[in-house]
């Protein structure tokens, strides 16, 4: 069974492998597929959700909800997001401001069909709106019971510092960023994980399999299997083809020996990996069907002996993105609706 890690300092646990439906639920999964790939989630022991209203224009968020129609309230844990557009994108229908968050917050929970969110997260930072602002909103969606826990999204060291500051004044808890995070994207390590550890904060972290890269899936010199990520026509995509260069899939190749010697696929040993780190809380996996979520569950609980952690820092350190500067570019200069 899948084990459970606290957010951040709260008293708040939940799955350390989650589920997540960014590029599925709503677009390149059927709803009858979501649904069983929710259902196999929560028979592996998995109880933690992650959505957001942007995923597949809200489709994702009402997928989630009826695939959790009937689940009892209290086991579960549901995350989802404000910022990117939706609905038509009128001039208000993205961003952080109080009107697009009181409006996404409401929609939301109408979509995943529950009276309140477990954890609220802003899925990157306005730049065009008064942190206060939308910080008081936030606070007043959890005295509202709506809301009980919030997040933050790909925020710099900084941004997340001057929250966690307002946070306190509101009396509510901040206690998460949701990154990117990775064997070959490790970004967050030189600033916003030491911030967010001073903070009381954890990460939950998305693509840990490098948009399945980390799975071994493609091969230097190869061209990429149809059907796949790397071929799809979506703009998804494009994340993907940062780690496609032949140095780097050749290194993907030398971590099959370093798996196969702890009896994990190449899958559970990305995932592994990015949960060795004390600071973050859950791991983020998506699944097309719902039997690959049987291979990614077992990472849960891994421990990787210090000497193989070297190991595999040795093969993949100098392929990987380690640049802090790149935290800095990942929220739009201004809202994109």
């Amino acid at each position: 069974m899948v084990e459970y890690r606290y957010l951040g300092s709260s008293g708040f646990k939940v799955s350390e492998v989650t589920l997540g439906n960014w590029v599925t639920h709503g677009s390149q999964v059927g709803s009858e597929v979501a649904i069983a790939t929710v259902h196999k989630a929560l028979d592996l022991g998995i109880t933690s959700f992650d959505t957001a209203d942007a995923y597949a224009n809200r489709a994702a968020e009402q997928i989630l909800g009826e695939a959790l129609r009937g689940q009892r309230r209290q086991s579960l844990e549901i995350f989802t997001k404000v910022y990117w557009p939706t609905g038509p994108g009128g001039a208000n229908d993205c961003g952080l401001s109080r009107k697009h968050i009181m409006d996404s917050a409401h929609n939301s929970l109408r979509n995943l069909g529950t009276d309140y969110i477990d954890l609220y997260q802003a899925h990157r930072y306005d730049y065009e709106t008064p942190l206060e602002e939308t910080m008081v909103a936030f606070a007043d969606l959890v005295r509202q019971g709506k809301v009980l826990y919030i997040g933050v999204s790909e925020w710099t060291a900084e941004q997340i510092r001057e929250a966690a500051q307002l946070a306190r004044e509101l009396r509510i808890q901040l206690v998460t960023n949701q990154p990117q995070y990775s064997l070959l994207h490790r970004v967050i390590e030189a600033k916003v994980i030491p911030t967010c550890e001073e903070l009381g904060m954890t990460q939950i972290v998305w693509s840990p399999m490098a948009q399945g890269v980390l799975t071994g899936k493609y091969l230097p010199g190869q061209p990429a299997p149809e059907g796949t990520r790397a071929t799809a026509q979506v703009a998804e995509s494009k994340f993907i083809q940062k780690f496609m260069d032949d140095q780097t899939l050749t290194a993907v190749q030398q971590l099959r020996p370093i798996a196969d010697s702890l009896g994990l696929t190449l899958a559970q040993l990305a995932i592994a990996w990015v949960l060795q780190n004390p600071n973050v809380s859950a791991a983020l996996v998506g699944a097309s069907r719902p039997e690959q979520l049987e291979d990614t569950v077992r990472a849960s609980g891994v421990s990787i002996p210090v000497e193989v952690m070297e190991q595999i820092a040795s093969i993949t350190e100098p392929v990987a993105n380690l640049d802090q500067q790149d935290t800095y570019t990942v929220s739009p200069a201004s809202r994109p609706c």
